[in-house]
This record gives structure tokens, C-alpha cells and sequence, in this order.
């Protein structure tokens, strides 16, 4: 910084104006501070993140199966996973600032938290599959019922095919009993309101987390009980659809807030009234999401297997009536075989819970397609 000083002589021959220039102190120099970038990944952090894993899984392997007597594929990689986090976290300070630290920590425990999960889905699905291989290829398990079949015959005898078709009616049933309970009461919820939909609203929420034994008990007192129906396939898709309901109404009723207030606004500046803005403009305005939230009820519902014990029975030859007799399903043929104790049983069981996991997982594949933007398509 400098200061300049000029003296002006007075009137006359006066000499030229004379400048003086003091020098003050200088400041220092501001140093710009270093930005940190806690989202980005740098080939220093991706070298840091393999040497850990690496590092981890060695040490957890001395831990595990040669210091420890934690000898086990769980006890390996929780081990593992811990170690994981504090080599990271020791590595990471020595190189990085406080922020990167505790990013890198955040990214390395979500990403070990989705890894177990994932690791876990597919460990249950190889394992089912690799149990159900040797009846898997036997044309007849699709085909055949279990009539006249014993314990020790073959698995070219006898098949799940009156659980497939139980399953297939107990689930048409429930969702057409299911659908229009579910989407009244989204419907009221979202364009009618109210304190008597914020009770509906709380009822259902309570219902989602309703335990599906208690759905078959309900069911089991009021109809096999209460009125003296038979065991059947009518009363398993009451018990169904009872599961089946909180589901659908929450996620139509979700779908149905989504939908802009303008079309509406539109549709009864028109002159339309607001049942025929509802039908005529909001549900298929919703349609795909209506679908998805259908689609996530069935997959709920499928796999019950409680409320199917309590109020259908099981059989082993195919029925076509629901009303009358038992009915067996996929679920309840699963249960009955598995605990059977005969090996040859058990294989049939697991084939039948192979179909059953591939019909869910199809089901919820078709659910994230029907969810997708129709862009992205």
C-alpha cells in the first residue's frame, strides 16, 4: 500500500509541484483456501478403496478361520465389513481432510449395507433354485397333481400343478374383491377428504403393518366360524384380499396425489361434475401407477402362507371350486412338502417355491417397468 503527498507552492515562480511517496507495511497475501470435493471419486481414492477391501478381507480370514473360533461365512464377512470401515477410515485421514474422511466412511458403510442385501437376495434365490434343480426339468411337476402319489416315488410322478391353479383363483378372487374396496378408498381419500378420511387414512397405515396371521384368524372367525363356511378357496382370498387391501389403498392413494390439481381444475371448469373429473380424467390420467399398486398387492399376497393354512386346508388332487371343498396353493404345497421329512417331497417343494419366487420377482419386475417414465420405456 503507498501514500502519496503533494505540496503546491504558493503564487509566483513557483518550482514544480514536488510528490512524495511513503511506503507503508504491506499486507500479506490472502492464500485461497483449498475447496474440498467430498463427490467426486479420484483414482487415489478408488486405489485407497481395493487396497482396504483387500487388506480387510486377509485380515479377516486370520481372524476368522486361524486366530478365532468364528469359523463361518456370516461371522467372515461381518468381520470383514468392520474391518473394512476402519482401514478405510485410518487410510483416508492420512491422505485426506475431516469432510473426505467422513464422506468416505458414509460411502464405504451405505455401500457394504447394499452389498449384504444384495447378498442376501441372491444367496436365497441360488439357494432355492440349486435345492429345486433336480425336479426343475420334469415336464410332469408343471402338469400332474399329486393324487395317488407317495412319499418315495419318483419326481417323474406327481407335480405342484393344483397348488398353480389354486394359487391362480385365490388371487383372481382377492384382487376382485380387493380392487374396488382399494381404489374407493384411495379415491375418497384424495378428492373428497375430511376427518373421516384422515380415520380411513390411519386405518389403513395401521393395516399395512398387520400381521398375516392375524388376517387368517379374522378371517377364520367371521366366515369358517362365525357363519359356518367350509374350508376353501373362497375364505383363503378373503384372507388374501384383507392383505392385499392396505397395500393397493396406500400406493393408489399415493398415485392419486401425484396427478396434477390443473387437469382437474380444467375438467370442472368445463362443467363436469367431480365423479365424472374422477372417472373421466384423474384414474386414467393414474393408470400406471393404479397398475403398479396392483401389482405390488399380489405380490404381497401371494406368498402368504398363514392365512391359506388356516382357512383352505391342503389337497392333493386338483379343484376347480372354490366354494365347496379345500384348495390347495403354492404357499400351503411349499409348507405341507418341505416339513415332510421325505427327500424326494422336499425337492418337489423347493420346485414349487422356485415357481413361486420367479412369479414374485416377475411380478415386481413388471411393477418397476409400469413405473417408469414413458420416455424411458
Amino acid at each position: 500500500m503507498t501514500t502519496t503527498t503533494t505540496h503546491v507552492a504558493a503564487q509566483g515562480n513557483a518550482p514544480a509541484p514536488r510528490t512524495f511517496v511513503r511506503q507503508l507495511d504491506a499486507a500479506p497475501p490472502v492464500r485461497p483456501v483449498d475447496r474440498v470435493r467430498t463427490g467426486s471419486s479420484t483414482a487415489t481414492d478408488r486405489i485407497v478403496g481395493i487396497g482396504s477391501a483387500v487388506a480387510a478381507i486377509a485380515l479377516g480370514w486370520v481372524i476368522c478361520f486361524q486366530l478365532l473360533p468364528w469359523g463361518s461365512p456370516l461371522g467372515f464377512v461381518l468381520v470383514t465389513f468392520v474391518l473394512y470401515l476402519l482401514i478405510v477410515t485410518v487410510t483416508t485421514t492420512a491422505i485426506s481432510p475431516g469432510p473426505a474422511v467422513a464422506d468416505r466412511v458414509a460411502a464405504a458403510a451405505i455401500t457394504g449395507g447394499a452389498a449384504a442385501v444384495g447378498i442376501a437376495l441372491a444367496s436365497t434365490i441360488v439357494f432355492i433354485f440349486v435345492r429345486a434343480a433336480p425336479a426343475l426339468p420334469h415336464l410332469n411337476m408343471y402338469t400332474q397333481d399329486m393324487a395317488g402319489v407317495g412319499p418315495r416315488d419318483p419326481l417323474t410322478k406327481g407335480g405342484f400343478f393344483h397348488a398353480i391353479v389354486g394359487t391362480l383363483i385365490e388371487i383372481g378372487i382377492a384382487v376382485a374383491v380387493t380392487v374396488p374396496l382399494a381404489l374407493g378408498a384411495a379415491v375418497y381419500m384424495t378428492e373428497v377428504g375430511g376427518g373421516f378420511a384422515r380415520l380411513i387414512r390411519t386405518v389403513v397405515e395401521a393395516m399395512t403393518a398387520l400381521p398375516s396371521i392375524v388376517a387368517g384368524l379374522f378371517i377364520y372367525t367371521v366366515l369358517l366360524l362365525g357363519l359356518g363356511l367350509p374350508r376353501s378357496g373362497f375364505a383363503a382370498a378373503m384372507a388374501l384380499s384383507v392383505m392385499m387391501l392396505p397395500i393397493i389403498a396406500r400406493a393408489a392413494e399415493v398415485v392419486l396425489r401425484v396427478v396434477p390439481g390443473g387437469l382437474r381444475e380444467a375438467s370442472l371448469a368445463l362443467g363436469a361434475s367431480r365423479w365424472r373429473t374422477v372417472w373421466s380424467v384423474v384414474l386414467p390420467t393414474a393408470r400406471p401407477g393404479l397398475a403398479t399398486a396392483l401389482i405390488l398387492g399380489v405380490a404381497r399376497g401371494i406368498g402368504e402362507t398363514s392365512p391359506v393354512l388356516l382357512t383352505s386346508g391342503a389337497t392333493t388332487f386338483l379343484v376347480i371350486n372354490p366354494f365347496e371343498v379345500q384348495m390347495n396353493s403354492l404357499p400351503l404345497f411349499v409348507f405341507s412338502t418341505v416339513r415332510s421329512g421325505e427327500t424326494l417331497f422336499i425337492q418337489r417343494g423347493f420346485a414349487a417355491a422356485a415357481m413361486l419366487l420367479a412369479l414374485v420377482l416377475g411380478l415386481f419386475a413388471l411393477a418397476r417397468f409400469l413405473a417408469r417414465p414413458r420416455g424411458r420405456r
